[in-house]
């Protein structure tokens, strides 16, 4: 990681259209880390700009860029909009052909919060990351007016959820291909802030079957993160999966406060982020 005083010096002559950008990952519940990081981040002053995301990142990175705050959402939680599975997924009886969900409850969620449906409306920018089957490579979608459909193939867990097909493409889970999709933010900010709620974690215990296929899973995903992860200039890592696993919709309180922790925690051994926030508000005053 770079020191505040190497950040801040610049390689090349380059303006961004950002100061800071948030990548939130993919994880399921274990997404519900984020608010608590961008709580955290607002406690201190350090507030994102734009914000890119790949599934239960693309819905809660959607919902801050369209104005809610971290408290907001953490609000909605609590009122059962967010946290059940039941409430998520709505199964059906031939799961086995088309997937054990469809898609109702993840668009009418983001349409109730987000009527608007546009990327171009939001009051920040969004990016979110979602895979194509047909071209085998991960994608970043910025501008539409079908904002739920592209947030609704963001999480689109293989296996899970149907896949969603869009001109003459099939497109699933974007963190299939790329669980940290911080490169749109690199692009367009000086600083970007990471959030990885799927932290690779060793194992020194032999694993039952169902075990070895989610750790399997996530060693996947930890792989498809690295590009994204390197981009960040720091990167905060909620450890909510030592406990929780990506379906704990339930633990959603203890989840949050491990983002919280989390990002209090880097904040505390990284003062240079710290004095980012401090270095954004003089640029602010001085503009």
């Amino acid at each position: 990681m770079k020191s505040f005083k190497e950040l801040l010096k610049p390689s090349a002559p380059q303006k961004f259209k950002h100061k800071i950008g948030i990548c939130l990952s993919g994880g399921g519940a274990l997404g519900f880390a984020h608010i608590g990081v961008l709580q955290a981040l607002e406690d201190h002053r350090i507030f994102p700009e734009t914000v890119s995301g790949s599934s239960i990142g693309s819905i809660i990175g959607a919902m801050y860029c369209a104005g809610y705050t971290p408290s907001q959402m953490l609000q909605f939680i609590k009122e059962g909009k967010l946290y059940k599975i039941t409430k998520i997924m709505q199964f059906q009886p031939a799961f086995w052909k088309a997937g054990l969900s469809n898609h109702s409850t993840i668009l009418s969620l983001v349409n109730e919060f987000i009527p608007n449906n546009s990327f171009e409306k939001l009051d920040k920018p969004m990016h979110v990351c979602v895979s194509n089957l047909n071209s085998g490579k991960w994608e970043i979608i910025s501008k539409s007016e079908k904002l739920d459909i592209w947030i609704a193939a963001s999480c689109s867990i293989p296996g899970i959820f149907n896949s969603i097909k869009i001109n003459n493409n099939v497109y699933v889970d974007g963190g299939l291909l790329n669980n940290v999709p911080a490169q749109p933010l690199r692009e367009t900010c000086e600083y970007v802030i990471g959030s990885d709620v799927i932290p690779h974690l060793t194992t020194e215990k032999s694993l039952q079957s169902r075990d070895v296929l989610v750790k399997s899973i996530r060693v996947a995903q930890h792989q498809s993160s690295q590009a994204g992860r390197k981009l960040c200039d720091f990167l905060i890592e909620p450890k909510a999966i030592k406990k929780f696993n990506e379906f704990s919709f339930d633990a959603y309180q203890a989840i949050y406060q491990y983002g919280y922790r989390a990002a209090t925690k880097f904040i505390g051994e990284n003062p240079d982020l710290l004095k980012l926030a401090n270095y954004n508000e003089k640029q602010n005053q001085i503009n």
